[in-house]
Order: C-alpha cells, then sequence, then structure tokens
C-alpha cells in the first residue's frame, strides 16, 4: 500500500483541536481501517519515524498508537522487517459471511467501495420467550418518586445524620474483614441483630444462622426459586399479587397458578387443592396489593396443607412494621413447626429503598444449602454497609425510627382518606388502608384503571393500575394504588385534587350503549 495514501487519509480524518487526544484519534482511525479492511491483512505500515513526518505530530505519539495496536492484536511487528496487519478476518470455515473479504494489496481509495456483511435485523425475535413475558408484564416504573407512587417511604426524613456518623466510626477503623466478599449468610453481627429484633417485632422463630441476608425480597425468592424448584414446577400465587414477585417466578420458568384472595386472605379452589404446587408465594399479613390479612384459621389450613404435599411457603412480609390502629401481626412462619415456611423481607420499606438489604430466614435443614447458594450466585459483598446497619440497630435507632415512620404515615394516611370522602363520599370504596404505604381507591367495574393512571401521569400524579396486578386480562376489580408514605403533608390534597379531575374525566363517566 502506498504510504502517502495512509498519510493522507488520517490527515484528512484527524481533528487537531478537537478534546480527544490526538494518540487516540489516531489509534481509533487505523483500528477502524484495519477492521473494515481499509487496510488488508499483509499490508506493511509505514515506519514510525515517515507517518510522524507526514501527520506532522511526535514520533513517540506514532510509536504509542503502534504499541497498542501490536498489543491488541491489529498488527504485527517484526524486529528489522517492519510492522504488517495482522489478518483478523473471521474464519470463513466457521462463520457464515454474506460480503466479501477484503483483497490485500487494495488501495485506500478502491477498499472503501468493497462490500461488508451487512449487520444482523434486531426485533421482537431477539428475546428468548421467558424475556418477552418480562419485558411485556413489566410494571417498573419510570419514575419512584412522588405523589402517589406506592411502596415508597419517606426517604427525605431518614436520619441520615446518625447513619453518616456510624459510618464514619466503622470507615475510620478500616477493618480488612469488612471490604471482602461477605461470608455465606451475611455479616455474622446483623444476623443476630435481626433475629433479636424480628423475634419481638414479628413474632418469627429463629436463630442467627437461619439468617441470610441479601440485597432485598427479589433476590431472597429467586434464591429460593433457584434452590427449590425446577422448570416447568407449579407456583400458588394470589390473584392479584405483586408484579415484581410474579416476574421473579416466572423469569425462572415456573409454572404460575393465580389463586384468588377474599377477605381471610388466600383462598384455594377445589382444582387448585386436587394439584399440590412445589411452592406458594403469600402475604399473609397484608395481602399486596388489596390490603386483607390472612385468617388464622386459612393460615393453619395452608400449613397443614403444605406439610402433608410437602409444598415450600415462601411468606413475603414486606411492610407489616406500619399497621394503623392495631399491634403489628405475628408472621405465618412463627406457627410452622414443620419447617415448610421460608420468611423474607426487607429493610428498605423501614429506613430507604436504596439501603438494598434484605433478609430471609431459612429453614433448619436448609441453612447450609442456602448460605452456599448465595455465595455461589451472587458473590454477596456490602460487608460495611452491613455493619453500619447492624449498629443502628443495636443502638436502638431502628425502633425509633419505625415508631416515628408509624405515627407520621399515619396522618398521611389520615388526610388522603379525608380528601377522598370530600370529593366522593361513599362513591369510590377505600381498601387495604389498615396497613403499610398505601391504599386502593376502587373505581366503577367499567373504567379502565390502566387508562385513569396513564391520564394522571400526564397530569404529573403517579398512580398503579390494580388491573396490572392481575394475571388475567380480565382482572375482577377495577382501582388504584395511592401510596401516601412519600408525600408531605401539605402536598396531599393538592394532588388528590389533581387526581380526582382525572378519575372524573376518564372513570366516572358511564359509557353509552350503542343503539
Amino acid at each position: 500500500m502506498d504510504t502517502v495514501i495512509l498519510s493522507d487519509w488520517l490527515a484528512a480524518r484527524l481533528e487537531r483541536t478537537a478534546a480527544e487526544p490526538v494518540y487516540r484519534q489516531t489509534l481509533r482511525l487505523m483500528q477502524q481501517a484495519i477492521l473494515t479492511g481499509q487496510l488488508p491483512p499483509g499490508t506493511k505500515l509505514p515506519s514510525s519515524r515517515t507517518l510522524a513526518e507526514d501527520l506532522g505530530i511526535a514520533r513517540n505519539t506514532v510509536l504509542h498508537v503502534y504499541d497498542q495496536l501490536t498489543a491488541e492484536g491489529y498488527v504485527i511487528s517484526t524486529t528489522g522487517s517492519g510492522t504488517y496487519v495482522a489478518d483478523t478476518r473471521p474464519d470463513t470455515a466457521a462463520v457464515n459471511t454474506r460480503g466479501k473479504p477484503a483483497v490485500a494489496g487494495v488501495d485506500m481509495a478502491s477498499s472503501a467501495t468493497t462490500e461488508t456483511p451487512k449487520p444482523p435485523k434486531h426485533g421482537p425475535d431477539d428475546l428468548s420467550m421467558r424475556g418477552r413475558r418480562l419485558i411485556d408484564k413489566a410494571g417498573v416504573s419510570a419514575k419512584q418518586w412522588g405523589a402517589f407512587m406506592p411502596g415508597v417511604p419517606d426517604v427525605a426524613e431518614f436520619p441520615a445524620r446518625t447513619w453518616s456518623r456510624l459510618q464514619a466510626r466503622l470507615w475510620k477503623e478500616a477493618n480488612p474483614d469488612l471490604l471482602t466478599y461477605a461470608p455465606g449468610g451475611g455479616y455474622r453481627p446483623l444476623r443476630r441483630a435481626l433475629s433479636d429484633y424480628l423475634r419481638v417485632a414479628r413474632s418469627v422463630n429463629c436463630t442467627p444462622d437461619q439468617i441470610i441476608i441479601t440485597t432485598g425480597i427479589h433476590q431472597s425468592i429467586d434464591l429460593a426459586v433457584r434452590l427449590l424448584t425446577d422448570v416447568g414446577d407449579r407456583a400458588w400465587v394470589e390473584e392479584p399479587c405483586y408484579w415484581g414477585a410474579r416476574s421473579v417466578l416466572q423469569s425462572s420458568g415456573i409454572t404460575l397458578v393465580p389463586v384468588p384472595v377474599d377477605d381471610e386472605g388466600l383462598n384455594p379452589r377445589e382444582q387448585d387443592l386436587q394439584q399440590p404446587p412445589r411452592l406458594a408465594l403469600v402475604t399473609p399479613s397484608h395481602q399486596y396489593p388489596l390490603g386483607m390479612v390472612m385468617s388464622l384459621a386459612r393460615r393453619r389450613t395452608l400449613l397443614e396443607y403444605a406439610r402433608q404435599h410437602n409444598v415450600w411457603i415462601i411468606e413475603d412480609d414486606y411492610d407489616s412494621e406500619f399497621r394503623y390502629g392495631s399491634r403489628p401481626l405475628a408472621s405465618l412462619q412463627g406457627l410452622d413447626d414443620a419447617g415448610q415456611v421460608i420468611y423474607v423481607g426487607s429493610l428498605g420499606k423501614m429506613l430507604f429503598p436504596g439501603l438494598r438489604i434484605g433478609y430471609m430466614i431459612a429453614p433448619e435443614h436448609l441453612v447450609d444449602t442456602f448460605r452456599t447458594g448465595v455465595a455461589e450466585l451472587y458473590r454477596e459483598g456490602q460487608l460495611m454497609q452491613q455493619a453500619v446497619m447492624t449498629d443502628f440497630i443495636m443502638d436502638g435507632h431502628l425502633t425509633s425510627h419505625v415508631r416515628r415512620m408509624r405515627a407520621l404515615y399515619g396522618e398521611r394516611r389520615q388526610i388522603l382518606i379525608d380528601a377522598i370522602t370530600a370529593r366522593f363520599g361513599t362513591e369510590l370504596p377505600v381498601m387495604g388502608d389498615e396497613a403499610g404505604l398505601h391504599l386502593v381507591l376502587g373505581l366503577p367495574d367499567h373504567a379502565n384503571d390502566r387508562a385513569v393512571t396513564a391520564a394522571a401521569y400526564d397530569a404529573g400524579v403517579i398512580v398503579r393500575p390494580l388491573a396490572s396486578y392481575y394475571s388475567s386480562d380480565t382482572p375482577s376489580r377495577r382501582g388504584l394504588l395511592l401510596g401516601y408514605a412519600c408525600v408531605p403533608n401539605e402536598k396531599i390534597a393538592p394532588a388528590f385534587d389533581t387526581l380526582a379531575r382525572v378519575i372524573e374525566q376518564t372513570a366516572l363517566k358511564v359509557p353509552t350503549r350503542a343503539a
């Protein structure tokens, strides 16, 4: 190849005043020329001195470029002979190429017109079936904060100074043991602190060894599903249920069996009972999203059924600390004497979601299995964060924070209910407001809650449609999930006024029948 052609080609493309250094530009352009066949395999490159003089740049710059091209396999340098373009073309015996390979010896002008392989067309078929199902049914929102985003605590009320002080103290000590991978199960002092807390707050029966620290409820469920089920196994899920848990199960190849809920919680039908599932995922202390509590009779029935048919129960106890007007209810796990319940929870709702510290309580005979599984699959870390959390609990800050937030959220819940009542009276029912961080505002059967949600979003208000929590395309109830925890008291009424106008315009008009 003519040295002048390469020099002219590079000179025409170098931008001397660009922010990108000349070294990086020259390297990128030469890599591009080699990959596209403009510099065919076997082409001898000009000497570093010649190319530097032609381009008007330092010889060291060209030497660095050649060294990098050699290190990355683009060129081959031979002492006394020179530097040549390496043959990096795909092996045609292994790859079905559609374009014509570059021909050695073609100059820069003619090789630029050589036909190159066309990139593959990408589209919906790129995804697997379960990948498409996951994306099509995704419930994640583009916004995670504001009125009335469900399931989000008020992070502005988090005692950041206290946390910062505890964290600074630990970083000052700089214990190397806190900077490596976490041992199977997580930081033992945190597991001990959580064990004491959960025995008192949630009436669970566990030892510190039974607690496995995770990044949250999603990971806890994922771990249990991976270790206890196979592709095609059946799982009971509440109808309706939390979209995130449903996505975790489906993405693992589990066949979902939606089981209806009533005022007493999960209510399996005869056909459900005739085919025992491999596992059942339930929210007994505060059904998500409708809010009912599973009765004691239903709890005992479920536990006995699980014992007889070897069904694993995953108890998702996501926000039971926030119950208004009564004490938090005891866990289902506390009634389990057969080792069938896997209890999962998170500290994110109590503190702040970005904390990403969750936990699961494994039956004693599965502890070693789960410890190995979490370490093998996820290579856990965040020990420093777990150590801060330990001190936060042991110094009493968690208990006092939850107590203060329970009172604050209770106020906000009442403000929202008052705003609903003032606007709609008893026309629209309020459901699931006894606990948690959200309530459900019922809509007429003819209403399209997805359309209301979209219109509200355009008006600056975030809600979730109840329909999206059902597996069926024809949900039995229509409504909106309204989160109140992250909305300041004074902003609740104005935000609801905006939402109320949207509801009146899009949901309360009775559709006219065609003649």
